[in-house]
């Protein structure tokens, strides 16, 4: 849905995050995406380049993609991880190679730079890890369970790395700190929920990182 989003809307958006996940427009039937999420009978690079340069009439900047994928994924394969970068690479205007290669411990981070030195596509390659979202509950954000996978990265933190959000996360985890004490506690949303509903409260953090124009 992530990839749709983007393909489709890409002047809403200036990023996106894409996990365990198809090429926008790589099946049309639910046949066919059970035979891609088994990384069988995938348009070519080229053919899934045209399906999302045709999916709108857009001219402007692109978004920017975060990419996780686990080697033992055995319900969307890897190879579908790869197929989505060759769908962008060249709407980026990137090399097919990444410009970096990071090892963080045993996972493996893929970064393509476009010709301004932005980071404008990463993968994570995540060693070992099933069909589902990367956590490591050791910081504090998500609890495992099915398809939320303690596998020692948070996916969680490090899109909001890239997206410049980790001051917001670092904001959060104080006031939960502050609000923890009997006396700071004001209601379930804090003595500022009044001031707007949840929705803006996340529309105006993903416009303030600029996710959302």
């Amino acid at each position: 849905m992530a990839a749709a989003m983007l393909a489709t809307y890409p002047e809403v958006f200036a990023g996106g995050a894409i996990i365990a996940g198809l090429p926008y427009a790589s099946a049309a039937t639910i046949p066919e995406a059970f035979d891609r999420m088994r990384g069988h009978g995938s348009p070519t690079g080229k053919e899934l380049e045209l399906r999302l340069r045709n999916a709108s009439g857009h001219k402007g900047p692109w978004p920017t993609l975060s990419l996780w994928q686990g080697t033992a994924d055995r319900t969307v394969v890897p190879s579908n991880a790869n197929a989505i970068v060759e769908q962008w690479k060249n709407i980026h205007g990137v090399d097919a190679s990444p410009g970096r290669v990071e090892d963080i411990g045993r996972h493996q981070r893929k970064v393509w730079t476009d010709a301004h030195g932005v980071d404008v596509i990463e993968l994570y390659t995540i060693a070992g890890m099933d069909h589902g979202t990367p956590l490591d509950v050791g910081t504090g954000y998500g609890a495992s369970g099915p398809f939320m996978l303690d596998v020692g990265i948070s996916s969680t933190v490090e899109i909001a790395r890239s997206w410049g959000l980790v001051p917001s996360f670092e904001k959060r985890r104080d006031a939960k700190a502050f609000a923890s004490q009997p006396e700071n506690v004001a209601g379930p949303f804090g003595a500022d929920s009044d001031r707007g509903s949840i929705q803006k409260i996340i529309e105006d953090a993903l416009r303030s990182a600029g996710l959302l124009r």
